[in-house]
């Protein structure tokens, strides 16, 4: 196997037919949103997705109750299940069977991505959003997620995320097991993981303004690159970034003035 990596989608999609006989056509990516469409409709009607669901406004309840602050910006406003579009989905596994792939030329260290083993092997073809006021917020909804889960006995994995780039999030990723179909149209069982992110409405206006330079520019890097973009102060990176650390700075500085008031009325 040639130990030049593929450099772009396009030769990553010929490496794949050439060394390992698999072929990325339309008839693919129809399977794949059939499948993720299939996920994302049985997510919607599973009793995790429906309690979760009705818990939220409790949640936002007693965290007013207890902080004298919303959680939610509107009470009753239900998630969205999202499907990561198939371009998107396919860039991932290029960079974790070539980019970020330490054993190059072999296999990855859990083994190649490919699409016989794909959805139980990206954990976020199906995810969703929950956004939240403030920064303390986060934890919160982690707690409450996690502790529903546990009750379930459903796996979930939480993940504190800081990028350089300027986004803070939480990932938690619940993973459950769906019927798929198969490409002759029968039928199988497959674990998958569900991405929640949970971030403050500040972060997720940040989020919304890295994505597009993220995913086409730093995401192709593999991280082998030296990142300049920290020194040019005229670029779209440079104040999207830098804006997203001050705003987490702010969110933090937001947390301690609502803590030392807190305080303040207890000694009144």
């Amino acid at each position: 196997m040639s130990a030049e990596k593929p450099k772009d989608i396009r030769e990553y999609k010929t490496w794949l037919k050439e060394k390992l006989n698999v072929e990325i056509s339309s008839r693919e990516e129809a399977y794949y949103k059939t499948v993720t469409a299939r996920i994302a409709t049985d997510l919607q009607a599973s009793d995790f997705w429906m309690q979760l669901i009705e818990s939220l406004p409790e949640h936002h309840d007693v965290y007013l109750r207890n902080t004298g602050y919303p959680l939610l910006i509107l009470r009753e406003r239900k998630p969205i299940i999202f499907t990561k579009p198939f371009e998107s989905f396919l860039l991932k596994t290029y960079r974790k069977n070539i980019l970020e792939n330490k054993n190059w030329p072999k296999e990855p260290q859990d083994g190649w991505i490919l699409p016989s083993n794909w959805y139980s092997k990206i954990n976020d073809a199906i995810r969703t959003l929950i956004e939240v006021k403030y920064l303390d917020g986060v934890e919160f909804m982690i707690e409450k997620i996690k502790s529903s889960c546990l009750g379930r006995g459903i796996d979930c994995e939480a993940y504190l995320e800081a990028r350089e780039e300027g986004y803070y999030a939480a990932h938690l990723y619940i993973r459950q097991n769906f019927e798929i179909p198969r490409v002759n149209w029968d039928t199988e069982r497959v674990d998958v993981s569900v991405e929640l992110q949970i971030t403050t409405q500040l972060q997720e206006v940040i989020r919304k303004l890295l994505h597009r330079y993220y995913e086409d520019k730093r995401r192709l890097s593999g991280g082998n690159e030296i990142a300049k973009w920290q020194w040019d102060y005229k670029s779209e990176e440079f104040s999207a970034a830098y804006l997203g650390h001050i705003l987490h700075y702010v969110e933090g500085m937001i947390m301690e003035i609502r803590e030392k008031q807190r305080q303040k009325e207890k000694m009144q």
